[in-house]
């Protein structure tokens, strides 16, 4: 592949990956979309639900296993690295559509909000997760974690630098403020279904599960991140962490977290 069709390749999968965005932002808020997470059931309920469990797994399967350091070496035989993470990105967006177009509502309503003012906080909790969703991205390099960064590296022909490590903003509160952001995005609903508690409660379970294994990876290729665990709460701030700090992890040498395999950085 020359270097700009790698360009082209990678910019059409930021392109689809925003557009996914938008539509994922319309299908779980039940807005804007012709098929939304709560659109009406259709057919039984136990076929609805194991079908959204295998497209909720899948999605969680690609995830996961496309952002595994192994994977990433096999991967890179069959596409150029500039354009792995615009693999893995576009890769994304496939099973979200797949998942989009699939999904099965359940039907149900679990508990409803009709206070007036708690629903327009829950909505705008919504509205204030997707915002944390973007600027949790951005303060640690956008178009690094989304593969633009790489492909534009490459178009130049410099090489692929490695980016510091660094805990800016809401990295000093938590290790992981996507993962929050996410969560936050998941259960701020006035309505919830049977359909979207259990989507709530898959994805949440996903996210804790993956933690885990993204962690596993940045121990390993990062050391200071051994303290960074220490020293700061997982997804919960506030929590107190009664650890001594190493020099390696109140150096300002850090790196930013390479892209991993959550839903932003997922």
């Amino acid at each position: 592949m020359s270097r700009r069709t790698i360009f082209l390749y990678g910019t059409f999968s930021y392109i689809a990956c925003l557009a996914t965005f938008l539509y994922l932002a319309g299908f779980i808020g039940n807005f804007a979309v012709p098929k939304s997470m709560d659109s009406p059931a259709d057919g039984p309920w136990q076929t609805a639900l194991l079908t959204d469990l295998g497209l909720v797994s899948l999605f969680a399967l690609q995830h996961s296993i496309m952002a595994r350091p192994a994977f990433k070496r096999l991967l890179t035989r069959i596409v150029p690295a500039p354009a792995e993470r615009s693999t893995y990105v576009l890769a994304s967006c496939l099973a979200s559509l797949l998942l989009f177009w699939k999904w099965r509502p359940v039907g149900g309503t679990v508990w409803e909000v009709q206070n007036g003012l708690g629903a327009s906080l829950l909505y705008a909790a919504y509205a204030f997760g997707w915002a944390l969703v973007l600027l949790a991205t951005v303060v640690i390099n956008h178009f690094d974690l989304f593969g633009l960064r790489q492909i534009w590296l490459h178009l130049q022909g410099r090489p692929q630098s490695a980016l510091k490590f660094s805990t800016p903003l809401f990295y000093r509160m938590v290790r992981h403020p996507l993962y929050v952001a996410w969560i936050v995005v998941f259960w701020s609903t006035p309505v919830m279904t049977a359909t979207h508690l259990f989507f709530a409660l898959m994805t949440t379970i996903y996210i804790l599960v993956a933690i885990q294994f993204e962690e596993r990876d940045l121990m390993a290729r990062h050391p200071e991140y051994i303290d960074y665990r220490r020293q700061v709460p997982m997804i919960v701030p506030g929590l107190p962490r009664h650890v001594v700090v190493s020099k390696p992890a109140q150096s300002s040498d850090r790196r930013v977290y390479e892209p991993a395999g959550d839903f932003d950085r997922a």
